[in-house]
């Protein structure tokens, strides 16, 4: 039996209903002809998009063998069959891979190879990478389809997997969900690591649950409900995106998808679309608020604003606190490995500017049940007002990193005179006194935010290696920004390979987002007095060069 059910999640008429599904199943129950989703210009009721992945799971649970430990792939992109294929893998009782038909290739796979996953639930977008991935899969597959009834060429040319198009979808009558485990895997979510293979964080059904459960209860209090109308402009593989998807859910309110199109003028889509609650990343803000495009009084209908994922300028929340008047504005703080929120920073407009260090907004204090302690290089507690490393305890943190014992072992710990186990987050933030929010104060190894996106340097240095067949590589975040750095420059020992060529390699290999901006050939590299390569000399050929340019 579960070892914890909030007031919530007993709501649905099935109680033995256990699962990260189940407040979209309440919420079906309630409030059946509500919208739940627009996506691609059409609008989808509670009733019919849980019909679709009711048809889904189904399908899933016919042809895969039944197991907590089945993970079904997701491969779409801000289409029906994301949403469908989300909720139908955890009706059917498997956890979910989120994965991105944008990213290249080489990393789509590396991602269903180091899952183990069975099946994958693909739209048009991900049906263009199916023959790449295919061509290397170690196993067969199951394909869904939902968009199309025409597998017959895949069929042909891939006879070892199983296609499946939306024909042969479909849920049998009197079909239910199934309830899952507290202990079950929900998903798995691919972050950046630091030997050049992802880490994947399991996030078991309590862990999600309990996130909910805390965030539901926390903007129900301010008026939050069924009718309001949340933006997703999370990309499913991104943490955050749980926010989006099952707090709104789980409320009874609609879920607007943004096109790519839609994108290119962010502000406009929220006006269009009167959405009330909004969740973005920092350097999102800093693009919307281009072109005085954050003017005040111009959202007087967006309720909640919620910033995440890196650092916050005090100058941008209070940007945006002038535009939208009427919302509650704030800085929410949690590692991937904590689901998705620790701490929270609610932003006052007349105290926030004061508390705000050296213009960067506070995380703010723990939120219900997550325990949070700062400690110094021998993990112990530091003093009230000193600084040192944020680590977090509760039931939101996850078992680790699946298939990863070692790296678990280092990041999550036991701390002497508490029970339970703590995660490390790498993050230097300050004690504070008594009332007085947490500050954060920056990253204690090479890990870097750039535009929310967490990046190991590390896991960039093996790939410049690897391209350039170099035996040194070394990347830096540079140019700096308040929030970490606006993108990457990546210095390579000479080699046979050009910085063009190599730059075109790693497009292949990595995302965006992770590919260098500028690559610098050297023939000797500066050591440190330890023999190590000195970073901050590097760093200071980076400064010096911008000063001279």
């Amino acid at each position: 039996m579960p070892t914890e059910r909030t007031a919530l999640l007993m709501k649905h008429k099935d109680a033995s209903i256990f699962g990260l599904h189940s407040g979209f199943l309440d919420s079906c129950d309630r409030f059946p002809n509500r919208m739940a989703l627009e996506v691609d210009g059409a609008a989808h009721s509670y009733a019919g998009l849980r019909d679709r992945a009711a048809a889904i799971a189904a399908t899933l649970q016919a042809h895969l063998p039944y197991g907590p430990g089945n993970l079904v792939g997701i491969l779409a992109n801000r289409s029906l069959p994301v949403y469908s294929g989300i909720l139908g893998a955890l009706m059917g009782g498997f956890a979910i891979v989120p994965l991105n038909p944008v990213l290249p290739v080489e990393r789509t796979r590396q991602m269903i190879g180091l899952s183990g996953l069975r099946a994958i639930v693909v739209d048009a977008k991900g049906e263009s990478q199916l023959d790449a991935i295919l061509a290397n899969a170690d196993r067969p597959l199951t394909v869904l389809l939902p968009h199309t009834a025409s597998t017959e060429a895949l069929a042909r040319r891939w006879p070892a997997h199983r296609f499946l198009g939306s024909d042969r979808i479909a849920a049998p009558s009197g079909w239910s969900p199934a309830s899952a485990g507290p202990d079950s895997l929900a998903c798995l979510f691919f972050t950046s690591g630091s030997t050049g293979v992802p880490k994947a964080v399991g996030v078991l059904h309590r862990n999600a649950l309990r996130f909910v459960a805390m965030s539901v209860d926390r903007y129900r209090e301010c008026g939050i409900n069924e009718t309001d109308r949340f933006s997703q402009f999370y990309d499913i593989t991104f943490d955050s995106s749980m926010f989006d998807l099952y707090v709104s859910w789980a409320l009874g309110a609609c879920l607007c998808c943004p096109s790519a199109s839609d994108w290119v003028n962010a502000n406009k889509y929220v006006l269009q679309k009167e959405l009330t609650v909004i969740d973005i990343v920092p350097s999102a803000g800093y693009a919307m608020n281009r072109a005085n495009g954050w003017r005040p009084g111009r959202f007087p209908g967006l309720r909640l604003c919620r910033f995440g994922g890196e650092a916050l300028t005090a100058e941008l929340a209070a940007a945006l606190a002038a535009a939208a008047p009427n919302a509650i504005i704030e800085n929410v703080y949690g590692p991937t490995e904590c689901t998705v929120d620790a701490c929270y920073y609610r932003w006052d407009r007349v105290v926030s500017m004061g508390e705000s260090e050296y213009g960067m907004v506070p995380i703010g204090f723990a939120g219900p049940q997550v325990e949070t302690l700062i400690v110094d290089d021998q993990m112990l507690e530091v003093q009230e007002g000193e600084q040192g490393e944020l680590v977090i305890g509760g039931p939101q943190v996850t078992p680790g990193y699946i298939y990863d014992p070692e790296r678990t072992r280092a990041a999550f710990v036991e701390m002497p005179g508490h029970s339970g186990i703590y995660y490390r987050t790498g993050d230097l933030v300050r004690r504070p006194h008594p009332g007085q929010p947490i500050i954060f104060l920056g990253r204690s190894d090479h890990q870097i935010k750039i535009a929310g996106v967490r990046i190991e340097l590390g896991e960039v240095e093996k790939a410049m290696r690897d391209a350039a067949d170099a035996p040194v590589a070394v990347a830096l975040g540079w140019p700096l920004t308040s929030n970490g750095a606006a993108g990457i420059v990546g210095f390579v020992a000479a080699c046979g390979a050009d910085a063009r060529t190599i730059r075109e390699r790693l497009k292949q290999t990595l995302p965006g987002v992770m590919v260098p901006q500028e690559i610098r050939m050297l023939d000797d590299f500066p050591l440190n007095a330890n023999g190590k390569v000195d970073r901050k000399a590097l760093l200071e050929v980076l400064k010096a060069s911008t000063a001279a340019g």
